[in-house]
């Protein structure tokens, strides 16, 4: 039995205004022909499969025809709903996309038997035993009671989906038994685990008003496919619970470690060879740092580049002084490269004027909620653009800080 582990490809994602079709066509063409290539039993896609709740019809039509596709191949579809897809969207195409040997659950809203489902392998034999938990609502799992804390919220949303995966892995297991077969069981997931590294392009990390889960709280299934962190990596040093990342990057750092796939191959139960498989470039793109100067000399290096396609950048500027006539001096330096800059930044020494300021201030003269505005203060923002663009996550922190002070204090502790 093979299986590819895939997630978050956000079709539809406008990045920059850039859109990002060619590359998730080419991303497709790609998977189709590693499928074909390993003989590939089942693909499980994770969770965000679009970019947002309201896909343009390019990305539905893409999606539709990779499911053609993959039938084609006789290789089994798995897609698991985010936290960016809309319930409704993905549903409304479920009773088609099953003729054609996929399995959509887009949330936990419903019956428990059609979360666990057993996948056949190309000879039709029942291969593996599927435990499909999407991103869980906290709606679809618990009844909020009155007078409840934020940490009792917490604590009760975390023991619900805990219970969930166990409920799901008990039913898998008497399934396995009834077959009489040693087949994996395979557990799915859309959510933040405890201590997984971020990044910039990854959007509303909350489970209701979750944090993470903890990774003790996976049943012991024998794979679990983890989905909506965009960086590949192990969860608390278990080679069998991964994170396979965005196959594209998704924001500009997420450059510098290659994008993958995960192959993994099952014996009997036990997962035998689980193996990253590198998803090419198909957008240049690149960060370049440093003064005016040096941005300069790193430019001249695309002087003699012959891609087609133009590289993608992100400019971020040091600079000690305010440059009015930065973006005119950038177009200048760009004008005639085979580039397109998406993104510039303004990098300012302020931190350090910050805290030189505030040197006669002690903590027992500030109220927390004035330390976490002045800390706050210190990150800067490039221009308007970027600023409106961050508004959304600077209340999101803002909120964040306030329900942990309201606990705290709740709590009878000193702030």
């Amino acid at each position: 039995m093979k299986i590819l582990h895939t997630s978050d490809w956000h079709l539809g994602q406008s990045f920059f205004t850039k859109s990002r079709r060619d590359e998730h066509q080419s991303l497709i063409d790609w998977l189709l022909q590693v499928v074909a290539q390993q003989q590939v039993d089942a693909v499980i896609i994770a969770g965000d499969i679009f970019d947002t709740g309201t896909p343009p019809s390019y990305a539905r039509e893409m999606y539709n025809q990779f499911v053609v596709d993959m039938q084609k191949l006789n290789c089994v579809l798995v897609v698991l709903g985010g936290n960016h897809d809309s319930v409704s969207t993905l549903n409304e195409s479920k009773q088609i996309l099953a003729c054609l040997n996929t399995f959509v659950v887009a949330s936990t809203g419903v019956s428990i038997e059609e979360q666990v489902f057993t996948i056949s392998d190309s000879t039709g034999q029942p291969a593996a035993i599927l435990c499909a938990v999407p991103f869980i609502r906290a709606r679809d799992v618990l009844q909020s009671t009155a007078g409840e804390t934020g940490l009792d919220k917490r604590q009760a949303l975390g023991e619900a989906i805990k219970q969930h995966y166990q409920t799901l892995y008990r039913i898998a297991l008497g399934i396995r038994q009834d077959s009489g077969r040693d087949i994996p069981i395979i557990a799915t997931g859309h959510l933040t685990a405890l201590g997984v590294s971020q990044s910039e392009s990854v959007r509303e990390i909350y489970i209701g008003t979750l944090d993470g889960f903890a990774a003790d709280g996976f049943p012991p299934a024998d794979y679990i496919a983890l989905g909506h962190i965009h960086k590949p990596q192990i969860v608390a040093k278990s080679e069998h619970i991964r994170y396979s990342g965005s196959p594209i990057p998704l924001s500009f750092d997420e450059l510098g470690k290659a994008k993958q796939v995960m192959l993994v191959e099952f014996t009997g139960a036990r997962p035998t060879i689980i193996q990253p498989l590198e998803v090419p470039c198909f957008q240049p793109m690149q960060v370049i740092k440093g003064d005016l100067e040096a941005i300069e000399r790193a430019l001249e290096s695309f002087k003699n580049a012959r891609s087609e396609l133009p590289t993608w950048l992100c400019l971020e500027v040091n600079s000690q002084d305010y440059l009015s006539d930065l973006q005119q001096r950038v177009q200048d330096l760009t004008a005639d490269l085979n580039v397109e800059v998406l993104q510039l930044r303004r990098t300012r020494n302020q931190g350090r004027h910050l805290l030189n300021q505030a040197q006669n201030e002690t903590l027992a003269e500030l109220s927390p909620d004035e330390v976490f505005e002045k800390r706050l203060a210190m990150e800067s923002f490039a221009n308007d653009s970027e600023r409106d663009e961050q508004v959304s996550t600077l209340k999101q922190v803002r909120q964040r800080f306030s329900q942990i002070l309201d606990e705290v204090q709740e709590q009878g502790g000193e702030v």
